[in-house]
This record gives structure tokens, C-alpha cells and sequence, in this order.
């Protein structure tokens, strides 16, 4: 199999193009250096071959074999992407299936094991440039959780937003990864300053059995995973998981690391890009303006205004960070006043955004 790598790279950026979450072009050519990073020509071709969806080899391969392969060199092909964290993969009944990865949450997250200093920056760049927009333009593949303890009975809406109860029910199948953001940061000189933990990135039930055998994370019962939550939320770090009422991961995160959350802040509305049914409200006859809140808010979402503190809610995401730190009790999350019910599970979001892209390109069309 021949492949004239630029085209290659270029036929395989369209492709996960077409995906549910996008990998669209940009002007600098900055997300051909990302796959460059993480297929060789001739694995960017055969990744053209693969769905969103997981299949196995055999389907893969009536697809495929105009490309010349043999089924033996298609696998090795598919087994070497695997290694590099560039696609998918699951197995049921000793059947592995395989299927294309989104940027994030996908490709990225597995290349913990082979950053380069040149693959943070570029991502960084992508971000900017183009994946932010894309990632924003439909349902968000994540959401924040708000911290257990600032949420009052007359406010709680399901056990979704429960990260205790999501734990509970992971049967103990539960990996720690070290987060890749911080790992990507301390690469390029720049560390966490929220924080100095690094293994703070949870996977559950299949999703930790597939970390676990990537060699990306280690298994941990209840008990650790819930110590380590507890000391993350001690130093402020916002809970994020997948969009789903049966989500598969949880993330620990901060502003000054996560790629989504950093440039979610620069934005003049952070809380119409991140999905999540809570805000922060403040009782100003108890506010004593002692600022503990402005400093722990990661998203500049308080002031300090006529000897009180005003929550902005435009850039309010309901971590639930500032209503634990009060020492006056003067804050609380309260419930808005439309409330987002997440898809049932990964696979329902997935289909979610495979329709809601289709009506915006049908809506675009028509313009």
C-alpha cells in the first residue's frame, strides 16, 4: 500500500471531520502536525476505513481491501494505532472490535504515554484555532459535577450529579490515570498552580479495564478513589465527567491546565459553554466580603461589589467550590430554572450529536 502522505493525512482530517465531534481544517495546517503525531501515512489511510462505531476486523476489512492489504496486515495495522492511542477499541466474546477516536474526549487523553513538548503546544494552538468552536457546537461531551457537599437537599436533582453514588455503582471497577493536561503543562514549563496532585483522572467499568490494559492507568477500589476526590476538592479543582447519566469517566480539573476549561474562561460567557444545572447564589445579609470565594472561583465568577460579593452569573459553571470555602455559610448552589436532563448513556450522546450535526448541516444548506 502506497500513500502520498500529505493526501493521506488531509483524506484522514476529513474523514474525522464527518464524525459527531468534528476534526475540522484550519489555516495553519496545525491539526496535520497532531495526526502526523499519531499515525504514519499508511495507518491514517486504513483509519479512513474505520466508523465511530466499533466493528470487527472482518467488516473492516471488506471496506479495506482495495487498498491491497492482506486481512493479517490490515490487524497489524489496526493493533499498531491501538498502541499509539490513535483509535478505539473493545472486545466481546474474544471478537475485537475497532473504530475511530474523537480528538477529545479520545486520541488526545491517550497519547499520556507519548507527549512531546511539540504535541502539547499544537494541541494548545488546535484548540484555539478551531476545536474549541467545534466542540462547543453541539450537546457538550461533558459536564461539571458539583461538589457533594454544596448541594442542599431542596436542590439535589438526580444521582447523576452524585460523583458518590456514580462511584458506588462503578462494582469496583475503577482506574486512576495521571491527568494528561498537567502532565502536558509540566512538559512545557509550565505547572498546575491550583494544584500538586497529578493522579487525579478516574475511568470506570470498561472504561477503566481499557485504560488499565493501555498501560494509562492502575486499578483502585471505592475507598482511595473517594480520598483522592476529597483532597482534589480541598484544593479547589473543578469535577468534570462525560455527558451521561451512566458516565464512564471524571476528571479533576483547573483552568490553568485543562485545555477546554482555559479557553472556556477567556470567553465572556463560560456558562453558556459548560453544561450544568447549577449556579452560585449569595445571601448578602451574611456575605461578609471577605474575598475567600473570589480567590477560590477558577472562573472569575465573583466580585467583590458594595461591601458585598456579586456572582456573575454569565460566567458562574456551578462547581460548588465557593459555597464550601464560605466560612459564613452565605453561599449556595441553587437549581436553574431550566434543567438539562443528560442522554442516558455514551452511546445516546454520541447519536445525540451524529443528529444534531446533520440538521445544522441540513440548517446551513438552506441558508
Amino acid at each position: 500500500m502506497k500513500s502520498d502522505n500529505e493526501t493521506a493525512y488531509r483524506k484522514l482530517q476529513d474523514h474525522l471531520d464527518k464524525l459527531p465531534v468534528g476534526y475540522p481544517k484550519t489555516k495553519s495546517g496545525v491539526e496535520i502536525k497532531l495526526l502526523k503525531h499519531m499515525f504514519s501515512p499508511e495507518e491514517a489511510i486504513v483509519a479512513t476505513f474505520l466508523k465511530y462505531t466499533p466493528e470487527p476486523l472482518k467488516r473492516i476489512f471488506r471496506r479495506a481491501k482495495k487498498l491491497g492489504l492482506r486481512k493479517e496486515e490490515l490487524e497489524q495495522h489496526l493493533e499498531n494505532m491501538i498502541k499509539k492511542g490513535s483509535i478505539n477499541y473493545g472486545e466481546k466474546s474474544g471478537v475485537k472490535y475497532y473504530a475511530n477516536a474523537f480528538l477529545a474526549i479520545g486520541m488526545f487523553e491517550y497519547q499520556l504515554n507519548r507527549l512531546t513538548e511539540d504535541f502539547v503546544k499544537d494541541f494548545h494552538q488546535y484548540v484555539e484555532e478551531a476545536y474549541l468552536d467545534e466542540f462547543h457546537k453541539l450537546t457538550p461531551q461533558i459536564r461539571v459535577i458539583p461538589i457533594e457537599r454544596s448541594i442542599t437537599p431542596e436542590n439535589y436533582i438526580a444521582s447523576y450529579n452524585d460523583l458518590r453514588i456514580i462511584i458506588e455503582n462503578s462494582n469496583d471497577n475503577i482506574a486512576l490515570a495521571e491527568c494528561i493536561c498537567k502532565k502536558g503543562k509540566d512538559l512545557i514549563g509550565e505547572p498546575c498552580k491550583q494544584t500538586d496532585l497529578r493522579e487525579i483522572c478516574f475511568a470506570f467499568r470498561g472504561g477503566a479495564r481499557h485504560y488499565i490494559e493501555m498501560g494509562f492507568a492502575r486499578p483502585i477500589d471505592k475507598e482511595t478513589a473517594l480520598e483522592i476526590l476529597e483532597k482534589a476538592e480541598e484544593d479547589g479543582l473543578i469535577l468534570q465527567t462525560g455527558n451521561s447519566q451512566r458516565p464512564n469517566f471524571v476528571c479533576c480539573c483547573c483552568t490553568c491546565c485543562c485545555g477546554l476549561l482555559s479557553h472556556e474562561k477567556n470567553t465572556s460567557n463560560p456558562a453558556k459553554l459548560v453544561h450544568n444545572n447549577y449556579y452560585a447564589s449569595i445571601n448578602s445579609e451574611l456575605c461578609v466580603s471577605c474575598s475567600l470565594c473570589v480567590q477560590r472561583c477558577q472562573m472569575d465568577a465573583l466580585v467583590v461589589k458594595e461591601e458585598t460579593t456579586k456572582v456573575l452569573e454569565e460566567r458562574c459553571i456551578g462547581c460548588g467550590n465557593c459555597v464550601v470555602t464560605c466560612p459564613n455559610g452565605a453561599i449556595r448552589l441553587l437549581k436553574k430554572k431550566e434543567i438539562t436532563t443528560p442522554p442516558k448513556n455514551t452511546f445516546e450522546l454520541y447519536t445525540r450529536l451524529l443528529d444534531e450535526k446533520a440538521e445544522l448541516m441540513r440548517s446551513n444548506m438552506e441558508k
